[in-house]
């Protein structure tokens, strides 16, 4: 059998190209665990899209600035464009954001944000309640507990995808393979990504020379509560500070005016740095406070945060929380083109975060995740049943490698590699640094390690060795000297 469609994630560019795939197309949805473990279920803050036609031109030009004009800007401009009937597309089927009290839609302003144009559902549970939304309308076929451990790949064709479905091996073959994996969160100590975020198929695409670009542009997101011992860390969203949450130091000096004039609704890149900063010079905690808030309006905007802190022991908006940046997504990722086809390949699309649409440049503006998910899925889709390619099985002629999942000694390399990640491929970096963590992660390679560690060390080979190519800072990538 020969499925019209594999799509390899069920995050919110997944399950939304399952949505605008015909009911009558064979599809595949896969997914490593259960649905909801993936970024999109997590994502707070919201949705960006431009108010109405008149605000696409200052949506682009916010989303250009944060990406240090860096971004492909063909693709900024149809992603601002493609907002608004994306939206809409949601909002008519069902899904509900939150409205004002007029019964308008509810637009708040995040970092960045040259006005309020960021839309969110249930307070801070936007990613939760699109991702639910999104998956009770998908007609299609999703299989669970299922990791994809080798694409097939011949000469410009992928032919499908090989995974364990509940520890057996499976081949898949598809006439069109969509990538919506997402990022690379778990390969670093601190970071806010689902535990399946691990950077597998960026790996895949190392080893079988799939274009990757942008792989040194990491964003650490600036407010995060690491003190826990979960792997994935509590996000404080930007939303907060976009209501008047402050950023302030133990003696409450709040200090982000001192480094950029919006303070805190600077870019994402200048507040984590400025927190790195300040607290080694001043060897002192930073804290959000939300000495703004009452409680009754917290309670409300932010239920779930609320919620979540006072589990831990927080009285909110009361008591200020420790915070520091963690890491949050991957700017860089599959070389794709405007229609999200992987440059020089016939039937191969990565869409979301697993994608490098030029969308984001050296810095993703807030909130533009989720919308280049919605917008560059339905331009995947509709440009594959435009180009309507047909695979032939017989015509893959390689032989099926068969994989080790995991070995014994890979926790522990996993471990290191995830230290060294944050210490020395992090929010500040040194040429030196680099150099040596890729001396550290070649010696990992050379280990008999399992399928999926010796993928993660490959994607972290390609961050680092794009980092070092990069031999001055921009947006992300921050190269100091003499640390």
């Amino acid at each position: 059998m020969i499925y019209d469609y594999v799509i390899v994630g069920t995050g919110i560019a997944g399950l939304n190209a399952a949505r605008y795939i015909p009911a009558d197309k064979k599809v595949l949805l896969i997914c490593k665990k259960s649905p909801w473990e993936c970024n999109t279920f997590f994502a707070q803050g919201g949705v960006a899209c431009a108010v109405d036609e008149a605000d696409i031109p200052a949506h682009v030009e916010d989303t250009l600035n944060a990406g240090v004009f860096q971004n492909n800007k063909e693709a900024v401009q149809a992603l601002s464009e493609h907002s608004l009937d994306s939206i809409e597309s949601l909002i008519n089927g069902g899904m509900q954001f939150d409205l004002t009290n007029d019964g308008e839609l509810a637009y708040t302003k995040e970092a960045a944000h040259s006005k309020n144009r960021i839309l969110h559902a249930d307070g801070d549970a936007t990613g939760r309640e699109m991702h639910m939304f999104l998956l009770k309308s998908c007609p299609h076929e999703v299989v669970t507990d299922s990791i994809v451990i080798d694409l097939l790949m011949q000469d410009d064709i992928c032919y499908g995808v090989h995974i364990l479905q509940n520890g057996k091996d499976k081949i898949i073959y598809s006439h069109n393979t969509i990538l919506a994996s997402g990022g690379v969160g778990s390969i670093y100590r601190y970071h806010t990504n689902s535990t399946t975020i691990a950077g597998d198929i960026q790996g895949i695409c190392v080893e079988k020379n799939i274009p990757l670009k942008d792989m040194e542009m990491m964003q650490f997101h600036p407010t995060v509560f690491v003190d826990s011992p979960n792997a994935r860390k509590q996000l404080l969203t930007e939303a907060l500070r976009g209501e008047g949450a402050i950023i302030e130091d133990e003696e409450g000096y709040g200090f982000l005016k001192n480094y950029h004039k919006d303070a805190e609704l600077a870019p994402r890149d200048v507040v984590s740095r400025a927190i790195f900063d300040h607290s080694q010079k001043n060897e002192t905690q930073i804290y959000l406070s939300f000495k703004k808030f009452n409680k009754k309006f917290f309670k409300k905007r932010f239920p779930n945060i609320y919620k979540d802190l006072k589990e831990v022991g927080f009285d909110l908006p009361f008591e200020r929380v420790p915070i520091s940046p963690a890491f949050h997504y991957s700017m860089g990722g599959v070389d794709v083109d405007l229609n999200s086809k992987v440059k020089g390949y016939k039937n191969l699309y990565a869409i979301g975060e697993i994608a490098c649409t030029g969308v984001h440049g050296a810095n993703r503006l807030a909130s533009n995740s989720l919308l280049e998910g919605l917008v560059f899925s339905k331009l995947a889709v509709n440009e594959s049943l435009e180009n309507n390619f047909k695979i032939s099985k017989k015509n893959y002629t390689k032989e099926i490698e068969y994989f080790t999942l995991l070995k014994n000694s890979d926790k522990a390399i996993k471990n290191a590699l995830r230290n060294l990640m944050w210490t020395k491929v992090g929010i500040v970096r040194s040429m030196q640094n680099l150099i040596d963590a890729l001396e550290e992660v070649e010696s990992y390679l050379e280990e008999n390690v399992g399928r999926l560690l010796f993928l993660r060390l490959l994607t972290a080979k390609s961050i680092i060795r794009s980092a070092i190519n990069r031999k001055k800072s921009i947006g992300a990538h921050y190269i100091k000297e003499n640390l």
